[in-house]
């Protein structure tokens, strides 16, 4: 296992469409009040590491990047915006209700949890981006990394950059923890859900 170094890994606040159940991927929506609370709660757990020696990366997809200016120190003065941090693509499902997905489902897989539950759905996902693809994205952002690091991402991103780190395979990324309003601390092949 390759040794990474310590990161800071935070999800975006609720979006409009997070609340709707709505699928985002490369489509964007603005963060909700309770989103910007979830930012507002990061940077009060960010608060408790010097942050001066880290780099900041950011998705610039605007609900990654609304949250960094609300969670980062100096309103994301220093993060760089990192296209390889963009949220999965999703394909055909972009913009599409999270309840109407059945209708696009291949036989066997359904809505309900499971390996093919709502995280696996992703892989799914018509003309989406699919795992594989998203794996070699994060894991090249994370090759090219100097030191340790802050990154404001998306839920599906998030995890995969998780499960590079710490050596999960495609098939469990649903076992690795979300939400916002937390920051994911990984350190020595280690993770703490911070809130």
């Amino acid at each position: 296992m390759r040794d990474f170094p310590e990161l800071l890994i935070l999800r975006h606040g609720e979006t409009e469409w997070n609340r709707e159940g709505r699928m985002q991927g490369a489509l964007d929506s603005a963060l909700t009040d309770r989103g910007r609370e979830h930012a507002a709660q990061q940077a009060r757990i960010l608060s408790q590491f010097d942050l001066t020696e880290l780099d900041q990366f950011s998705s610039p997809q605007g609900r990654a990047w609304a949250t960094a200016q609300i969670a980062l120190p100096d309103g994301a003065a220093q993060a760089r915006k990192e296209p390889k941090l963009v949220e999965i693509g999703v394909g055909a499902w972009s913009g599409k209700l999270r309840a109407d997905l059945h209708l696009d489902l291949p036989a066997g897989v359904s809505l309900e949890d499971g390996p093919d539950g709502p995280i696996g759905l992703y892989q799914h996902a018509p003309g989406g981006e699919g795992f594989m693809a998203l794996r070699a994205r994060v894991t090249s952002f994370l090759a090219d990394l100097s030191g340790p690091s802050v990154i404001v991402t998306h839920g599906i991103t998030s995890r995969m950059l998780r499960a590079v780190i710490l050596n999960v395979p495609d098939e469990a990324l649903g076992d690795l923890p979300g939400g916002q309003g937390v920051v994911y601390h990984l350190k020595d092949g280690v993770q703490k859900r911070l809130e």
